[in-house]
């Protein structure tokens, strides 16, 4: 366990949270995803591997699929089945945390399943970050862009802050600042408190969010705060292109060479 881990786990040590994996088998790119191989083991399950070393009460996989949900199992984890009508991954988590019958004031954390290197630091000071802010309805992560590339490229996701460390403004093109590291490149991963996830399935899309196809855009919308973790480190590459699913299985064998 690596010392800024083991700092993040004492500091939420008394915090309880759950962690909602939604995988989904269909993809454009990479069709069944979630269950491709990476060092012996499914992606998903590589990710609630890592989930579960966040300290959270409780890791669960959210899936439409019989073969995720089997496959998850098989490897110790836990997983349920959602309906298969949901449009993105937080209507199918907002599903589970009802199944689950979690109160209001708990804590559910969305982590992406092509993440299979996340970060459980990261997991676990997004939670705290929730925790600690009660006028936040939610949380998200982020860290600082450092280069002219990142900042016009539309692949990548910018946010702003305000002063006390709210999202101001999330966007694909390069938002207006007096300067590209003022800004900061999103991370997408989000803590709920229940009440609220609840809430935001429940209300329509803004045409902003649709434009931009980023789904944090309802929050600030209806005028509800985003608490943002900013990181020190940038997080290791997801798994969207085969080139990813390549450098990430290469990044597993060296680990475990």
């Amino acid at each position: 366990m690596t010392k800024r881990l083991a700092n993040a786990l004492d500091t939420v040590s008394t915090l309880s949270f759950n962690v909602l994996i939604p995988a989904r088998y269909d993809s454009v790119r990479l069709p069944g995803k979630p269950l491709l191989d990476i060092a012996g083991k499914p992606m998903v399950v590589r990710v609630a591997e890592r989930a579960a070393l966040s300290g959270a009460k409780k890791v669960m996989v959210a899936t439409d699929d019989e073969r995720i949900m089997q496959a998850v199992k098989q490897h110790g984890f836990d997983a349920c089945m959602t309906q298969a009508k949901h449009l993105s991954g937080t209507d199918r988590i907002a599903e589970v945390a009802m199944q689950q019958g979690w109160s209001d004031e708990s804590i559910v954390l969305n982590v992406q399943g092509d993440e299979p290197l996340i970060s459980p630091t990261l997991i676990a000071e997004v939670a705290n970050q929730l925790n600690n802010d009660h006028t936040a309805a939610m949380a998200t992560a982020c860290y600082a862009i450092s280069n002219e590339a990142d900042f016009i490229n539309p692949n990548v996701v910018k946010l702003v802050l305000d002063d006390k460390g709210h999202a101001m403004n999330f966007s694909r093109a390069a938002i207006p600042s007096s300067s590209p590291i003022s800004e900061y490149r999103h991370v997408g991963i989000y803590a709920y408190r229940v009440k609220f996830l609840k809430l935001f399935t429940s209300l329509a899309q803004s045409a902003l969010e649709k434009t931009e196809a980023l789904e944090q855009l309802r929050a600030l919308h209806y005028g509800y705060k985003i608490a943002v973790h900013v990181s020190s480190q940038a997080p290791a590459t997801g798994v969207d292109t085969m080139e990813d699913l390549v450098a990430v299985r290469a990044r597993f064998q060296s680990q475990q060479s």
